[in-house]
């Protein structure tokens, strides 16, 4: 089965062909609720996208969002290492936001839970400036989930894990499609408890989500989906910011910090969130050619956060004296974000002579509080980082004492936009254009307006042989709240640019598609680079990145293989490298199903995924030099194999298998951040 990153897709609905047809379908296929709020096959966008499926899922021993981006092309999955705090994946180079079904998903920081994969049919990437479909956003791209939906017939599956770090989790998928009338009600149930523990002996990562679901399809042409999704999530912070002193620089007598090591406070450290979420997901066919579809949400998130580190100095101070002693910090915040949101859009398709045209015309709206409580405490005693003892630590009331009343935040959002797909013969055009408002405002504090206008075109050619050229251009922006010291204005949105170009090649009768893309990104009104002076404001620094990315993807009888390499070359305000930003990545995985014979249900692979060395430069506060420190690369191995009979299946899945030490980045400011470790995962499922 071609379930790979990207994939290309005749239709929404599509399910899997691995005959020799010309026309290739395969999984992983884009929908009106996708990231392009489309179904047009990829090979005909004019743009990079990429997708992880449920399948890839399992075959890759996927646990988290950010695992499942590891494969990509142009994404940097982890760039600060393993956490289970949340996801942190950043695309060509730069953050990206987090959506759901088309609406976005996460504000601020440690609010809510990570979502569960096993809720998920698959990950998308849509990379460059996506603000004509969805608004204010990074112009690295966005990262766009799709949910679990109910389906029109009854199945179901019931799987056990087990793996190391004495991980334990049950999960369930239930679909039932009433009998008699399949097509017009459909419910489905999915589930999972988790026990878990971490490489991090003290860090657990447990979690409950229960995520009911019912389809309806009262009429011909009308189809309603409502979804709901509540999750607890009971953990601890991965990341211990280990200090460079006795990790990525040497200490004073030569010894060094085991990177399991726990620097936070036992009976005090804890980030435990919960989140409900409710989605409704509705589309009505007007006439043949026009339809209205839409989907809204309500979400409720919160998170009690509370950790204890070894407390930052500077860039270039040592954090850590002779004797291993550091200053130890500690952190509370009790922190929330509400969520109301829409987006709902015409769907029209027309001829103007010999052009086809389909329109897309919509409004989008969301309004979004978060709030967070917080106390800091500096140096409260010291932690010694090579044998630490965890004496004197403070109750949780105690530091709650020291909490502040923080302001509620709000953010109303809204935006009108129109995008039109034109086909002329093999000539695929798009254009497009967004008018948005942002208003910001702080409880009885200051409120900022934005208005922004958002471009996008592209053009494709569906040349002979498969090959399909093409060139887009799009834009961004993102609103920063404040004035400008330096005008007294209100600060302007920060703008993005990008230009593409590229190929895209399926071969006549192969089930395979290979994308090759170049582009070009430019981040304007940033804050002004250390060496400028007297500058006409505070938000001339200018950001570029350029970059290659290359992806493969193809099933050769029972052989299924992904490969893909990325290059950036990336410049910040002060022409420095952008942190935990490798210039290099490649990753190949390959998968054999065997199909026939005595040994059908067996697959078996394995991936291999290299990352290059990455920087962290600053100006030192002891010297005022510039300070750069280069993390060194890394190359990690996965395993997967698993075997099918009956309505049984045992998979066991290995990551990172041969226990590669590793830190994906150590910063300047003083910290480094360790990889994620070598784990083996069992799986046993029936399905029925």
């Amino acid at each position: 089965m071609l379930a790979a990153t990207p994939v290309l897709a005749q239709d929404g609905d599509a399910e899997t062909n691995t005959g020799a047809d010309d026309a290739i379908i395969v999984t992983g296929a884009l929908s009106d609720f996708g990231a392009t709020k489309s179904d047009t096959p990829i090979v005909e966008v004019a743009r990079s996208i990429s997708i992880e499926t449920a399948e890839d899922f399992e075959d890759k021993g996927f646990q988290t969002l950010d695992d499942a981006l590891t494969y990509m092309a142009g994404v940097t999955a982890e760039p600060f290492g393993f956490s289970t705090r949340g996801d942190f994946s950043q695309v060509r180079g730069l953050d990206a936001p987090e959506y759901r079904d088309n609406l976005q998903f996460l504000f601020g920081f440690y609010n809510n839970p990570r979502p569960d994969l096993y809720t998920l049919e698959q990950v998308e990437v849509l990379k460059g400036p996506a603000s004509v479909l969805y608004g204010a956003a990074s112009p690295g791209g966005i990262i766009n989930v799709v949910t679990k939906r109910p389906f029109n017939e009854t199945a179901g599956e019931i799987r056990a894990e087990y793996g190391s770090f004495d991980r334990k989790q049950i999960a369930g998928d239930f679909n039932l499609a009433v009998p008699g009338a399949e097509d017009e009600v459909m419910f489905r149930f999915v589930g999972l408890y988790r026990d878990a523990g971490t490489q991090i002996d003290e860090v657990e990562d447990d979690k409950l989500v229960i995520a009911p679901a019912v389809t309806l399809r009262p009429s011909t042409g009308t189809e309603i989906t409502l979804l709901a999704n509540y999750t607890d999530q009971d953990t601890d912070t991965a990341h211990q910011f280990y200090p460079v002193t006795g990790t990525f620089l040497p200490s004073q007598d030569g010894r060094e910090i085991d990177t399991t090591e726990y620097f936070g406070a036992p009976g005090f450290n804890a980030y435990d969130s919960e989140s409900l979420a409710i989605t409704l997901l509705a589309s009505q066919q007007l006439t043949a050619a026009w339809s209205l579809e839409g989907v809204a949400r309500y979400v409720d998130s919160s998170a009690d956060y509370r950790q204890a580190w070894p407390a930052f100095l500077g860039n270039g101070v040592p954090r850590v004296d002779a004797n291993g002693d550091a200053a130890w910090t500690f952190y509370l915040s009790d922190r929330m974000s509400e969520q109301y949101a829409f987006d709902v859009r015409l769907r029209g398709e027309f001829m103007t002579g010999p052009i086809e045209h389909e329109v897309l015309a919509g409004v989008q709206y969301q309004d979004v509080t978060t709030d967070a409580d917080n106390a800091y405490i500096f140096a409260l005693g010291t932690i010694n980082v090579f044998d630490p003892q965890y004496q004197n630590v403070p109750s949780v009331a105690d530091v709650r004492a020291q909490q502040t009343d923080g302001p509620e935040n709000y953010v109303e959002e809204l935006g009108f936009y129109v995008s039109n797909q034109m086909t002329l013969g093999d000539l695929v055009g798009t254009v497009g254009v967004r008018f948005d408002q942002v208003d910001n405002a702080v409880e009885n504090g200051v409120s900022q307006e934005d208005d922004a206008t958002s471009f996008s075109a592209g053009l494709l050619w569906r040349g002979p042989g498969g090959i399909s050229p093409y060139v887009s251009y799009a834009e961004s922006f993102e609103p920063v709240v404040g004035i400008d010291t330096e005008t007294g204005e209100q600060l302007l949105p920060q703008e993005g640019r990008q230009w593409e170009a590229g190929i895209k090649w399926q071969p006549s009768g192969m089930n395979a598609l290979l994308t090759l893309a170049a582009f070009d990104i430019e981040q304007s009104n940033l804050p002004n680079p250390n060496a400028l002076a007297g500058g006409n404001s505070q938000q001339e620094g200018v950001a570029k990145i350029k970059g290659l990315e290359f992806e493969a993807n193809a099933v050769l009888g029972g052989l299924r293989l992904d490969g893909n390499v990325s290059y950036l070359d990336t410049e910040d305000p002060n022409g420095w490298q952008l942190s935990a930003i490798p210039e290099w990545q490649a990753s190949l995985f390959a998968l054999y199903r065997v199909n026939s014979g005595p040994l059908a249900g067996l697959s078996f692979g394995g991936g291999i995924r290299h990352v290059g060395e990455s920087e962290s430069s600053g100006v030192s506060a002891l010297t005022g030099d510039v300070l750069t420190y280069r993390t060194d690369s890394y190359t990690v191995g996965d395993l997967s194999a698993a075997y099918e009979t009956g309505p049984w299946e045992l998979r066991v899945n290995a990551r990172n298998v041969t226990g590669e030490d590793y830190f994906t980045v150590c910063l300047v400011r003083g910290d480094c951040y360790p990889g994620e470790s070598g784990s083996v995962t069992g799986t046993l499922a029936y399905n029925f």
